[in-house]
Parts: C-alpha cells; structure tokens; sequence
C-alpha cells in the first residue's frame, strides 16, 4: 500500500498580468524548497489574488494528486510539474478528487486540514494552462481536486507523510458533489451538517437552495 505523502509545496512564483476582473492572477504557484509554515488562510508567503472563486479559510488551501497530474499529462501530452494546476500541496497515495467532504487530514507533524470543496475551474486557469476549451474539458474529466480548511497550524513540507484522522458517514466525496450534485447528496450533507459530523461553508446552503428551486420544493 502506498503512503500517503506530500510531494511539493507550492505558492505564488509571481502575480501575471490578467484579462480578468482583478488584472491580475496568483496562479502561478511553483515548489519551494523547505519548511512552510501554515496558517488559517493558507501557507505563508502565498498569495489568492481574487478570492471569488477561492480564498478564505475555507478554501485556504488547494491539494491536487499526482495520479490526477499524471492522467493530465498523457491527455495532453505534456509535462505538468506540481504548481501548474495552481495547487498548493501536490500529493501521492491519497485521493483528492476522491476525498469525502469533511474528512480530515494530518499533514507532517502537526498541520490538520479538512476537506470542504472542490475546486471550480475559471478563465484564469484556462489561460495559464494555454488548452483549447480547458475549463471545459477540465469540468467534464471531474479530475478537479479539492479545497482544505486549516484545522490546526503549523509547518510542512515536501516529503510529509499525510494521515487521514476522520472521514465521515455520509460518503458524499468532493467528485461526486462537483459531477452529480443531486437530492440524495445535498440530503445527506445537510443531515451531516446538523448532526455535527461536518461543518459545510455557505456555498453549499446556496446550491441546495438553487437545488429545490430547480426541482420545485
């Protein structure tokens, strides 16, 4: 069985003009080389130029995984080194895509995080990544990675073993929500909300609203 590790701790390289709102994007996260100390919003030095669609500590930090990397670079024929995603941790031997909303994490000797959403492509990363319709293609694959709520700060670094604390009952993962958002689901995490098994951020009270409103409830 593999063990769960971090690969490469990544964080803004520089800030690259953008045709977005902000005129700027952060999206270019390249690995660092030793200890990085964690905080509530994020890994220290890092910046979230337009915090939109990221940003806050709910979503403070970005975790992709290489098998993810790794599907990437065979589709487009590419190589894809940790940052190019605009991830903060690249990670091995554990599911990102695949992780259940609300499971937590332990990362090196004292980081806890927990899993809170996936991540939403934008125009921005479209033009980073240089790919016709890559918003699209990235939706569609649902290879998307997630978010992560610092629970507990620290210091981390590449080569960290990961340890997976708590996962919770409910067994909706970060994929499924991102593909298959449906009655059953928002159900599922609403119960595990207020039951106090999780804790969801305001995003998803707002998409289970725009979910009855769809199906008339």
């Amino acid at each position: 069985m593999e063990t769960a590790s971090v690969l490469a701790i990544c964080r803004v390289h520089q800030l690259l003009a953008d045709e977005g709102n902000v005129g700027v994007t952060a999206i270019d996260k390249r690995p660092v080389k030793g200890p990085v100390k964690v905080h509530k919003l994020g890994l220290h030095g890092d910046v979230q130029a337009s915090r939109v669609h990221h940003g806050g500590e709910d979503q403070a930090i970005y975790a992709y995984s290489q098998d993810d990397a790794d599907y990437w670079a065979k589709e487009l024929q590419r190589d894809l080194p940790p940052g190019i995603f605009g991830e903060n941790l690249r990670v091995s031997g554990i599911e990102t895509t695949g992780a259940v909303i609300g499971e937590r994490w332990k990362i090196g000797l004292d980081v806890e995080v927990e899993v809170t959403s996936p991540r939403v492509p934008c125009a921005a990363f479209q033009r980073r990544m240089g790919e016709q319709q890559w918003v699209k293609r990235f939706t569609e694959a649902g290879r998307i990675g997630t978010y992560l709520r610092v629970i507990r700060t620290g210091t981390v670094q590449a080569g960290d073993h990961i340890h997976r604390l708590f996962v919770p009952t409910h067994g909706i993962t970060i994929g499924k929500w991102f593909s298959e958002p449906d009655l059953e689901s928002m159900e599922a995490l609403r119960d595990a909300d207020a039951d106090g098994e999780i804790r969801l951020q305001s995003e998803y009270h707002d998409t289970f609203e725009a979910l009855l409103r769809r199906l008339g409830r």
